[in-house]
């Protein structure tokens, strides 16, 4: 079912003033996911809000957008892998890194591979993370917070990554050369 594409003047309740908010924050552009998020008020304000409180985390930016992309391509959201190998390229991520998450191979940079990889391992264990991964993600120097914080990233892509699916979300044209035609897995 596709969800009508709101603006800041159509926009129902608060939404409006958030949209105008992601606006301006994104020097003008306005995606599609967030226009479509604007229909369920509450829905908008949750992704908000769960994107504030990860970018205070104590991931960088580009470690924020590996665990983004990594659950996006797990999920199989199009839209969002293209959303996110974008931030990934804007937050200083390798491009390498980028492209083998899209890929489905591995990455070179042993630490990355390790937050991918226990990315990966909390979505398929659906949190539950065995001893051996949680040593693994630690001895690449992440902390038991970062384990915590990871949470939040996860909670945040699940919200959008299953509203895009649903709303069956139409890929913005700045988006379009980041497009991906990776596997679904559902």
């Amino acid at each position: 079912m596709q969800y009508e594409l709101f603006d800041p003047a159509s926009a129902p309740g608060n939404a409006g003033a958030q949209l105008s908010g992601v606006q301006e924050k994104m020097g003008g552009l306005l995606p599609n996911l967030y226009r479509q998020m604007a229909g369920a008020p509450v829905v908008l304000e949750a992704y908000l809000t769960l994107t504030e409180i990860l970018s205070r985390s104590s991931f960088t930016p580009a470690e924020q957008q590996l665990v983004l992309l990594t659950a996006s391509t797990r999920n199989g959201c199009r839209y969002c892998v293209a959303a996110h190998s974008s931030g990934g390229r804007m937050a200083k991520l390798d491009k390498e890194a980028i492209e083998a998450v899209r890929a489905g191979a591995p990455a070179n940079d042993a630490r990355l591979q390790a937050l991918r990889g226990f990315t990966e391992h909390m979505l398929e264990r659906r949190g539950k993370a065995d001893e051996a991964a949680i040593k693994t993600f630690l001895e690449a120097g992440f902390t038991q917070q970062q384990a915590a914080e990871l949470l939040v990233a996860l909670a945040m892509k699940t919200l959008s990554n299953y509203f895009s699916r649903l709303a069956e979300t139409p890929l913005d044209d700045f988006l379009s050369r980041m497009a991906w035609d990776g596997n679904d897995r559902v």
